[in-house]
């Protein structure tokens, strides 16, 4: 798949979920208001906060779309992940405010939430289910961490508004059987509403920072790379080898051996084979190769292979 089929997949997407975040806090706080439900308010707000999330995507896979250039040799793909943090920071904020204002419902008097919104929570789930479906497999297979937290964020919904489904259920149920405690369950959802997203939040954004740091490839990924590297005639050992992510490609760096005694272009045709080989594969999108001239002490080489 090319960049520009990647991208147009990854814009698609992006779009759906706005449409669809658009379309749920709209329903979601009109009902809200008008059935009296702390919780389903609160799920609305965090649709609202949704389309905003998926304008950061957005601006994210437009970032990352851009060539490499003088100031950014490596491209632009951390722009992706970046955009998945803001998504994180903003999903955090909003559970930290639906939690207070959940908190204070249980200071102040209240009443059980009209029947009509239970239709809203399971469309909402519903619709919620179908884009978190569609949006993870679509990123996994474009590798894109924006899409992925993005897909998550639209599960975290799915609970969010479960929890909001249960506790409006049982709020009206207190309310008809004359079980006063139970209309405080309206609220209570809303509290469990902010665990689950400060919860997704702060999993998510820790994985896209993680990814944001030059994180490398772990060894049993980069097995088949570098079976390929010693696949190249002329290549005694790999001294080095270095793959790290780039949003939602991998720029590698090595080292390689090869026999000390053959000429310098010998030596510059290897390492662009080596390159070749490499940037064949769809997410390696550049490739820098150091030759070393071997010697008797390199026995072995960085996962103990022996020379050949």
């Amino acid at each position: 798949m090319n960049s520009e089929e990647r991208f147009k997949l990854a814009n698609r997407a992006a779009y759906i979920g706005i449409i669809g975040n658009i379309f749920l806090a709209i329903l979601k706080g009109i009902i809200g208001v008008q059935a009296n439900s702390r919780a389903l308010v609160a799920d609305a707000v965090n649709s609202a906060t949704d389309v905003a999330g998926s304008l950061a995507v957005l601006v994210g896979l437009k970032a990352a779309q851009q060539p490499p250039d003088e100031d950014h040799p490596y491209g632009h793909g951390k722009a992706e992940s970046i955009a998945a943090i803001i998504v994180a920071v903003l999903i955090f904020l909003v559970g930290l405010e639906i939690g207070k204002s959940s908190i204070e419902a249980f200071f102040q008097p209240i009443s059980a939430p009209s029947s009509f919104a239970i239709y809203a929570i399971v469309l909402s789930i519903a619709i919620k289910e179908g884009l978190f479906q569609y949006t993870v497999r679509l990123g996994k297979r474009i590798k894109s961490d924006a899409l992925i937290v993005t897909a998550h964020d639209h599960r975290s919904d799915v609970f969010a508004s479960s929890a909001v489904l249960l506790g409006v259920g049982a709020s009206i149920i207190g309310d008809q059987f004359s079980i006063p405690w139970l209309t405080y369950a309206d609220p209570l959802a809303g509290i469990i509403v902010a665990i689950l997203i400060l919860t997704m939040a702060w999993k998510l954004g820790g994985e896209s920072i993680h990814n944001t740091l030059d994180h490398v490839l772990h060894e049993e990924d980069t097995v088949e790379l570098k079976k390929m590297v010693r696949n190249v005639d002329g290549v005694l050992l790999i001294n080095e080898f270095h793959a790290r992510e780039h949003g939602h490609y991998v720029i590698i760096d090595l080292k390689v051996a090869v026999d000390p005694y053959i000429t310098v272009e010998e030596g510059h045709m290897i390492g662009k084979q080596v390159k070749k080989v490499l940037l064949e594969e769809g997410h390696v999108q550049n490739v820098f190769v150091h030759i070393n001239p071997f010697n008797e002490e390199d026995g072995m080489d960085v996962d103990g292979e022996v020379k050949r």
